[in-house]
């Protein structure tokens, strides 16, 4: 069970990640120890980050050599809020592509587009990265934004 921590409670963090349409930002390190950060489409489900990626992705290239993760999902837009955190990160074949097929529905709104059939195409191969928070702090800056102009 993670510990949250920060503006929200477990049941507010929850909602904000299920609502939220925004991309994760993951940080890991590379083989040499250099740090390295990529944005990815996530999902949170049973108390995760559920991602995928192609298997030859350097993401999980470098997962496999290191599973510590740092990441961040936050608004980009006045008022800015989110979470961030730390965890480990484990992978496995997404064969079925379960995975990938709920990302797509959720950041695309459905399998119709070149983008999602072009995802799903049976020839790829992908990974399921699954994210399991040790440390959860969130924060929301709405109170002191209000009446900023975002523009």
């Amino acid at each position: 069970m993670p510990e949250f921590l920060g503006s929200w409670n477990e049941t507010e963090v929850e909602a904000f990640l299920q609502r939220a349409t925004i991309p994760i930002r993951i940080a890991t390190h590379r083989p040499d120890g250099s740090p390295w950060v990529v944005t990815v489409w996530y999902r949170y489900h049973d108390g995760g980050f559920e991602c995928a990626t192609e298997d030859s992705a350097h993401l999980v290239r470098f997962l496999r050599t290191d599973p510590e993760v740092a990441f961040d999902v936050s608004t980009n837009r006045i008022p800015y809020r989110g979470v961030r955190g730390n965890g480990t990160a484990t992978l496995e074949p997404d064969t079925d592509k379960t995975v990938l097929r709920a990302l797509v529905e959720r950041y695309l709104d459905g399998t119709d587009s070149d983008l999602a059939r072009r995802l799903l195409d049976d020839e790829r191969d992908e990974i399921r990265i699954r994210i399991e928070p040790r440390q959860v702090f969130s924060w929301d800056y709405t109170d002191r934004m209000q009446g900023t102009d975002d523009s």
